[in-house]
């Protein structure tokens, strides 16, 4: 179209003279991603970050989500037998979002990582699909934002922010129930987007069947992809965790110590790491390594003194004689039948491990056996801990009750 045709038109439409001159105005947006391998540009950065350019083209690169936390990465997730399944699903997801398990529904108790693994979730998508737009936000900010989009009548704002995202990830969704217009709002927002394959990940503090009010047409729509739950972690994982927050550093934490938050601080990652902090914090005003007796009354408060059994050998022995289902009377017999003598070495073990007890004390507090069977029992056990899972499992089930006491 030339000048003069498009001078002729105006004038036209107008009924007067117009005059037209052209100006180039300077561009203030970079120019979209053109995919030149017959893709969309989603495809996954191969670095694990986009630099910006591709094939001499510049990228439009989605802004990283601002509300997620840089310390959540799948990298710090101490990963153990309680969170195992749960941190599967969230890398599956992504790695492929809206292809693997859409929704995914992860629940647990406060402070057993679920939050990290959603904002996992959202920093291995940024980096992996730069183009992609990751939002998260809690059920309290979705429904706040309902509320303000109402009483400004900018519904259709609010509606179009969230259903043209690429992954959403909500967390504490029960705190949904009971609200009615905000749960209207989130079942058009979560069928606008699974119907165009986004990735949905929703967090609860129990499973879709277990949130009071919740409507029976978004429990089913929860339950279409996958549920995965996350238990309180074990000892082993407990004490991995605390190494881990550490990075290495135990010259003011030592070991002892370590051993004694993790056998105390079981509830919940949060107070774990809580129960570290003030500990760390303690050592280094003082600048001195911290003892066993001074972190127990430093977290005092989280462990309250007088609250626990003792742990002798009489209280192993009644805990593994009631885990293995036989009586105190065969833990102490000279019975040698192997569903008696395999439960007597646990609690040998156990003894040795948990109690001050020589090895000729715990032989003559089992049936009066000598000391080379009380060393037998025991280095059996510990060799076989290395290599049988289950027994490890069991082990540390009956230790978890040792210290729940």
């Amino acid at each position: 179209m030339n000048q003069g045709l498009i001078q002729e038109t105006l004038q036209a439409v107008t009924g007067a003279e117009v005059g037209i001159d052209f100006v180039i105005a300077p561009s203030n947006h970079r120019p979209p991603l053109v995919a030149t391998d017959g893709e969309d540009g989603d495809s996954p950065s191969t670095n694990g970050h986009q630099n910006g350019h591709e094939n001499g083209v510049e990228a439009d690169v989605a802004p990283a989500p601002s509300e997620l936390n840089a310390r959540f990465r799948f990298s710090s997730f101490v990963v153990g037998h309680n969170s195992q399944f749960a941190h599967a699903a969230a890398k599956a997801v992504a790695e492929a979002p809206g292809d693997s398990y859409n929704p995914l529904f992860l629940y647990g108790g406060v402070g057993l990582g679920k939050t990290h693994l959603m904002h996992a979730i959202g920093h291995e998508v940024h980096d992996r699909f730069p183009r992609k737009r990751v939002v998260y936000l809690t059920s309290e900010q979705f429904t706040n934002e309902v509320i303000s989009s109402i009483a400004t009548a900018r519904m259709g704002e609010f509606r179009h922010k969230y259903r043209t995202v690429d992954v959403l990830l909500i967390d504490d969704v029960q705190f949904l129930a009971g609200k009615d217009r905000t749960k209207e709002e989130f079942f058009h927002t979560f069928n606008a987007l699974h119907e165009i394959n986004k990735q949905i990940v929703i967090s609860s503090d129990r499973p879709p069947k277990e949130i009071p009010t919740l409507e029976d047409r978004l429990r089913s729509r929860f339950e279409w992809g996958l549920i995965a739950d996350i238990q309180p972690p074990d000892f082993e994982t407990r004490l991995a965790i605390l190494h881990s927050k550490l990075g290495g550093r135990t010259s003011l934490v030592p070991e002892e110590v370590l051993n004694f938050i993790a056998h105390k601080v079981q509830r919940n990652i949060r107070e774990l790491e809580g129960a570290l902090t003030r500990v760390q914090a303690f050592a280094a005003v003082h600048q001195r390594s911290v003892d066993e007796d001074e972190a127990a009354r430093l977290l005092a408060d989280i462990i309250p003194a007088g609250t626990r059994k003792p742990i002798n050998v009489d209280r192993i022995q009644l805990l593994v004689a009631d885990f293995y289902n036989i009586t105190l009377e065969d833990m102490k017999s000279k019975r040698r039948d192997k569903h008696i003598v395999f439960p007597r070495q646990v609690a040998m073990f156990l003894v040795r491990e948990e109690t001050p007890s020589s090895l000729p004390a715990i032989g003559k507090a089992f049936g009066g056996r000598d000391h080379t069977t009380a060393l037998h029992s025991i280095e059996k056990i510990a060799n076989e801990l290395k290599e049988d899972e289950r027994l490890r499992f069991e082990v540390q089930a009956i230790r978890e009750r040792l210290y729940a006491e």
